[in-house]
């Protein structure tokens, strides 16, 4: 039996942390669109179940095209059992309205609620948390060994118990507890880890990287059943539409904008982005006070050839002040004044001296 793990959908979010309106936009209805592909992938792959572990939507105002996708997806697919846990995003309003649930859709509640597949030894176990039941819920928690058991839960994985957050799951309650599969929610990023000598247990990560703090593969969870042995063979599924990457570029032997170019298309390239990708470029290291350094320049080329291109200068500046000690010129003199006054900090005046020198060689102040 196949069944797909996914989680943290945030379907709806704005996506306009890093995105103009237009792009924002379209990334928005990308998130809706990958839901709706990887429902094709099930089909098109004999998956028989869906496991959504939590934040299925970002904010509690659903869009009614967010809402209607979705119902639509799971109505129009009644061969695929949609096993839904709400988590600390979701609200109840996205049945709302909804006069009869769709028989292929399990919902779940602050109680361990269980599903058996039909005419299998799965089950599917789940709980929503909340500040009433974090404590205790752990204690409730019964499962037939004889079966597969999935348990379905969202928060942030923890060895001990937590007094201040709903969302924290105490591994150390779940172990040798008969679980096979611990289906997790919350946490953004692919992991896969022992939780006991019979369980693993998984986050799926999100469907789509939303922002740069969420760059990498994302995707879904493949589980593949032996229904007789009970063997469960799992595969990480890449499956986002665009990819984001936060490139360090180490600018350190550079003196032009065009050299500093050079060498950020030279890792951006070793990094394997495609041109629908999302990138971000760090500037790093340590630049010579009179460097031309144009990173609004720099980056024209990376908007051009990207979906979409951004730049963070994270460079110092170094300045030998004995090359203008003894220079006569204005610059010179410049310089030794600003270094001689005792109320500036040593940064400040390393700023200060690039600012100066940039207006006395003509140039724009950056």
């Amino acid at each position: 039996m196949k069944l797909i793990h996914c989680a943290d959908l945030h379907l709806d979010s704005k996506m306009e942390s890093n995105l103009g309106k237009e792009k924002a936009k379209e990334r928005k209805g990308e998130l809706l669109y990958t839901f709706e592909r990887m429902i094709n992938y099930a089909v098109e792959n004999a998956v028989q179940a869906i496991l959504i572990a939590g934040d299925m939507f970002d904010t509690k105002t659903i869009s009614a095209t967010a809402r209607n996708t979705v119902l639509n997806a799971i109505t129009g697919h009644p061969d695929i059992n949609f096993y839904y846990l709400k988590g600390n995003h979701d609200k109840d309003n996205f049945l709302s309205g909804v006069d009869e649930l769709p028989d292929n859709l399990r919902l779940f509640n602050d109680t361990w609620t269980s599903y058996g597949e039909d005419a299998s030894d799965i089950v599917i176990t789940g709980v929503e948390l909340s500040a009433d039941n974090a404590m205790s819920v752990y204690n409730s928690l019964v499962l037939d060994s004889n079966k597969f058991n999935i348990v379905m839960m969202h928060g942030q994985e923890a060895e001990s118990e937590s007094k201040d957050k709903a969302e924290v799951i105490n591994l150390k309650a779940l172990r040798n507890r008969g679980i096979d599969y611990l289906a997790l929610g919350h946490v953004h990023f692919y992991k896969l880890e022992s939780l006991d000598p019979r369980a693993t247990y998984c986050y799926p990560g999100c469907l789509e990287g939303r922002g740069f703090d969420e760059c990498g593969e994302h995707g879904f969870v493949l589980l593949d059943i032996d229904e007789t042995t009970k063997q469960c063979r799992k595969e990480f599924v890449p499956f986002a539409k665009r990819r984001l990457y936060e490139i360090p570029v180490d600018v350190s032997d550079c003196s032009t904008t065009a050299d500093m170019t050079k060498k950020a298309k030279a890792c951006v390239a070793a990094a394997g982005c495609s041109t629908d990708s999302l990138i971000k470029l760090v500037l790093k290291g340590t630049v010579d006070v009179e460097s031309d350094k144009d990173v609004d320049y720099l980056l024209t080329s990376f908007k051009d050839t990207y979906y979409f291109a951004k730049c963070y200068d994270e460079t110092s500046l170094k300045i030998d002040i004995d090359d203008y000690m003894l220079d006569q010129s204005l610059k010179g003199e410049y310089v030794r004044q600003v270094m001689a006054d005792s109320t500036i900090s040593d940064s400040d005046k390393t700023k200060i001296i690039r600012y100066g020198l940039q207006v006395l060689a003509g140039e724009e102040v950056r």
